[in-house]
């Protein structure tokens, strides 16, 4: 019996081109193949939550994207408006800048003010923390800050660093994050076999624009 991965699947469209009949298919993708959200830039949350209307896939937009060092009022702006377009998921990039020079209480501060307003709206918060360029005991340390904000999930990757999801920091992040704290691994997901490997690692949701080569993957296999 094939594997069913669609529920994993935050189909996905962020490249800077996007354009109205990119957001169109990715809607009619998702809600045809059951897939958990789409994510789209926040330019088109309106437009994705138009089309997916009476459907069970989530709208999933980012914040402070992809770099994270966007000041925390504008981050809050951000929210603000994402929510006010009917986003039902939100994909906050956290400070990285703050995080290599060890200034915690800046993540803390920002990611708190973040949480709180999203939650107060019934809104799912995902917060990236970019894996790949990170050591272990960055990686560690996020888990234990984020762990303590009730964030919703953590999230390896943007897609924009050189590496993106490895089983190496699903694995390290399931290990240091409470059972009620999800994963998405994202960035560089192109195939069924290194989906699955990254589920199977401990991930929940898989943040992918290869949704649809990665379902009919898992359709032919055994």
């Amino acid at each position: 019996m094939a594997f069913d991965i669609a529920p994993y699947i935050d189909h996905t469209v962020l490249k800077p081109t996007t354009v109205d009949a990119d957001i169109v298919r990715l809607c009619e993708e998702a809600k045809n193949n059951k897939f958990a959200a789409v994510c789209v830039p926040p330019y088109f949350i309106n437009k994705a939550v138009s089309f997916l209307e009476g459907s069970s896939v989530k709208v999933t937009t980012v914040i402070g994207f992809p770099f994270g060092y966007s000041s925390t009022g504008s981050k809050l702006e951000e929210i603000t408006q994402a929510i006010a377009d009917g986003a039902d998921e939100l994909d906050i990039v956290h400070n990285m800048a703050a995080l290599k020079i060890r200034d915690y209480n800046t993540l803390e501060e920002e990611m708190s003010q973040c949480v709180a307003l999203a939650h107060s709206e019934g809104k799912v918060v995902k917060v990236i923390i970019e894996s790949g360029v990170l050591t272990d005991a960055e990686v560690i340390h996020c888990c234990k800050l984020y762990a303590s904000l009730n964030v919703d999930f953590v999230k390896t990757s943007t897609g924009y660093a050189e590496t993106g999801a490895t089983a190496h920091a699903v694995r390290l992040m399931r290990a240091n994050l409470p059972v009620n704290i999800a994963i998405k691994a994202s960035g560089g997901i192109r195939n069924f076999t290194f989906a699955k490997e990254l589920i199977a690692a401990g991930a929940t949701r898989l943040g992918c624009s290869a949704g649809m080569q990665i379902l009919e993957e898992s359709k032919m296999a055994e």
